[in-house]
This record gives structure tokens, sequence and C-alpha cells, in this order.
């Protein structure tokens, strides 16, 4: 493992002396994330990486410590994405598309992409992400890294290799397991080896788009599996695409959706359901919408989040595939994959807001999910669930709170109050009457440290710090 950068070292140390003085937000309008009403003039106090006191400004009049003047001022809890799959690994070929299919090439870990993509996300405002399927050799030491202080990146949870059936979805990054007792050596290996924050497993035979069908795990094993992570204390989440298959894994008893469906309208059975069992699922709308997005929309690029968190030969090249009238794709997908799975994507994201909607106004729990690795796309996937009629208010506490709740960390983080982890993002404008004012940030606050973003490995180059410190 290569040495840790000393400016970034540099950063943390400051961070932590900055973060042993209690900072004092006053004056501000506090959204808490629990979806309450924002409230006004209020004074947050951070001490010890946590919140403590969250209360009207009076009452912080005679405090000590360091004052920030929220007057005209918003604070929202740090934003969450719990369906990434973090950078920076890949083959030394591209491997062959066909589902089971196996490469003799070894993977290959560029740490330096890995790290930053992280920065991506705290220069966006995230503040924890949830890596639901990677290569332990990437995403374990970047986790360990971050726990231990010695990187800037977002509070880190993953959940190393997934775990699938031979041939099934992601079968090449998973624990394949074919029959139980047998499997349950493979999951303890893997269990003390990675030591998983949440265990995500695939449930889909897919033969949607223009995907071929593949193998699934029978549905027996995956509930030796649910139950096997369960024992370990370990919460599950489950990668499906419909209806279907999101009832048969909800009722064999895993946790979350890595996905909410998107191959077609969901029943009003389920939108019941999913609020009488509070099970939280993933938006993930924001990985099929890049794809139309980039051929009608290839301006988004110019955005100041993007152009901070892309390398300039990233935008230009993708700039230059749409002038060229070239398509997108997964890498290594064949060319069927290419402009009908785009058109496929264009038809059915609709289609997954409007279950989103849905769900959310019945009183499901829906979390916020990109399925990419850039912190820009958490506001893409804002702005998708505002296009399909989810209140302000709702989408944050989809990005805060419903997304602890995915996590089963709750009571120690997601919202605004008294004793949670101090997470926050301080915005110039009001997020309740455009959630792209979101974007304004001024301030983000990472377990009570404030982020100085100058010192952010950023792909789009160095940025100044956005608050006067």
């Amino acid at each position: 493992m290569r040495a840790p950068n000393l400016l970034a070292l540099m950063a943390l140390v400051f961070a932590s002396a900055a973060a042993a003085e209690p900072v004092i937000i006053d004056h501000v309008t506090v959204i808490d994330g629990t979806g309450r009403a924002p409230k006004p003039d209020m004074a947050v106090v951070v001490d010890g990486g946590r919140f403590t006191l969250v209360g009207p400004s009076i009452l912080a009049k005679s405090m000590t410590g360091r004052r920030i003047d929220g007057s005209g001022k918003y604070l929202i809890p740090g934003l969450m994405d719990i369906h990434i799959h973090l950078a920076g690994f890949s083959r030394g070929k591209e491997t062959s598309w066909i589902p089971g299919s196996k490469s003799t090439d070894k993977w290959v870990v560029n740490r330096k992409e890995g790290e930053q993509a992280l920065a991506s996300f705290l220069y966006a405002g995230v503040t924890t992400v949830l890596d639901v399927g990677n290569i332990p050799e990437n995403i374990l030491p970047l986790r360990g890294d971050e726990r231990a202080g010695k990187i800037l990146a977002p509070h880190i949870f993953a959940t190393g290799n997934l775990v699938t059936y031979p041939g099934s979805h992601g079968t090449d990054i998973a624990i394949n397991v074919r029959s139980w007792p047998e499997a349950e050596a493979q999951l303890q290996a893997q269990f003390d080896n990675q030591q998983p924050d949440v265990q995500k497993i695939t449930y889909d035979d897919e033969g949607w788009g223009s995907r071929p069908l593949i193998p699934i795990l029978p549905r027996d094993l995956l509930e030796h599996i649910i139950r096997f992570y369960n024992l370990h204390g370990v919460r599950t989440t489950v990668h499906i695409s419909n209806e279907s298959r999101a009832l048969e894994a909800i009722y064999s008893g895993v946790d979350s959706l890595a996905h909410t469906p998107i191959q077609g309208p969901v029943t009003d059975a389920f939108v019941r359901m999913a609020a009488a069992k509070q099970v939280p699922m993933a938006t993930t709308m924001t990985i099929g919408d890049n794809y139309s997005r980039l051929h009608e929309h290839p301006e988004y690029l110019d955005q100041p989040l993007y152009v901070a968190t892309m390398a300039p030969e990233e935008r230009a090249r993708l700039k230059k595939l749409v002038a060229d009238g070239g398509e997108t794709a997964l890498r290594g997908s064949p060319p069927l994959y290419q402009k009908s799975w785009r058109l496929w994507m264009k038809t059915q994201t609709p289609i997954l807001e409007d279950n989103l909607r849905r769900i959310d106004a019945a009183g499901g729990v829906i979390a916020t999910g990109t399925d990419t690795s850039n912190g820009a796309s958490e506001h893409r996937e804002l702005e998708l669930l505002a296009e399909a009629g989810v209140p302000a208010l709702h989408i944050i506490r989809a990005a805060t709170y419903n997304a602890a709740r995915f996590l089963g960390r709750q009571e120690t983080m997601g919202s605004i109050e008294e004793g949670k982890i101090a997470d926050a993002v301080l915005l110039s404008a009001d997020p309740l009457a455009d959630i792209n004012n979101c974007k304004s940030i001024l301030m983000v606050m990472k377990a009570g440290a404030i982020i100085d973003e100058s010192q952010l490995d950023l792909a789009g180059g160095k940025q100044k710090r956005r608050m006067a410190q």
C-alpha cells in the first residue's frame, strides 16, 4: 500500500484540531432530515464529533467556541449514497459480456482513482457511502484507512464481495454459492476476512431490456444466506429488478432492496406492502438516466460539480463520443446493449420515478443510491426525485435519515439531532424552494470536522475553500 498523501494527512490533523473546539452554527434554518418542518433561527452546537445542542439560538448565546453565522443559510444532514460501486478496479483486458464467463486476467487496483472518487463525494456534500459490490482489494483498504483517519473520505460502509449463484448477476465480483449447507463455509470465510457492514446478494434472472436470461439464486438458498448474515449481526440488501423478485426477497427476510422495481409499474398491493413492512428501497435512477442524458444533454458535464470532480480528459472524451454519434454502454458489453439499452432505460426511468413517488407517498422508505461512483450523481438523483413529484422535504429525508435506516444506523446518524454524529452541509439557498439548492454548498462537516475542500484530491483539479475560515 502506498504512503498516504502528506497534504491529506496535514488536512486531517488540522481538521481534528479544529474539531476539538466546539463549533456553534448560529441563527441558521435547520432542516433536520427527519421530515419535520424546517426550524428558523436555530443554534447547532457540535462538540466531540457530535451534535450537542439543536435549539433556538438564544440557548447558545453564552456558549464559547468557534461561531459560524448561519443567518440566511440552511443546514441539512450530510447526504448519503447507499448504492455505489467505487471506481479504482479493472481488468487487464476487457472481459466477455457472456454471463458466467470467466477470465484469467487478474483485477488491477488503481488506488488514486478510488481516492479521487471518494473525494468527489465529500466535495458534493455526501458524507456517507455504501459500496454494494466491489473487489475487496479495492474497497476494504480504503474503508480501513478512512476509519483510521488516514484519508479524507466520507464514512465508508462496504459489502466487499457480493454473494450470488454461479452465472447470475455480478458473478465476477461475487462469492458464488450453489447449495446449503455447503455454502456456509464460503460465507464464513467471507465474513471473517471482509467483515461486511451490509451484505449484498443478487436475486435476478434478468431477461429484461436487452439483457439475456441468466441463472438465478434458488430461493431456499437465498433464505439461508440472509439468515447466516443476520445471525452474524449483518444486514442484507438484495439486487432485484421486478416486483415478483422483490416480494420473494422481502418475504425471504431481506433487510433492504438495493433497487426499487423498474421493469414495470408496481401494483397498489406492493405499495401497501412497502408502507407496512418499512423495508428501505434504494432509488438508483441516475445509473439508467445517464445513458440518455449524455446523448441528449451533454452540457450537464459543464456543471460546476462535474467540472470539479471529473478529469478534463474524461469529460472531453464523453463529449466527443456524443459529437461523433457514438453510443455509451457498459464497458465490455456487446453491440446489442448500446442503443437498445439506452432507449430501454429512457423508457423505464419514468416508470421507476413513479414507483418511487407512490411508495414514498404511501409511507414507504425510499433511500438515495445512484449506482455510480461520483458525488455529483447524488444531486442528479435528487433532481430525478423532484421530477417524479416527491416533495423536497421528503427528498432530503430520503438522502439522509432514510439512508441511515437502510444502513440500520438511524440511531446514530442521518439527522441533525442531539447525540448523533455531526455530519452536515451548510447551504446558501433554501433546498425546499428548489432541490437544486442542495448544490449551493458553503461548508461540509463530517463527524464534527469541517472539510477543507482545497485539500481534496479531486479529478478535476484543486478547488478553493467555499467558505472563509
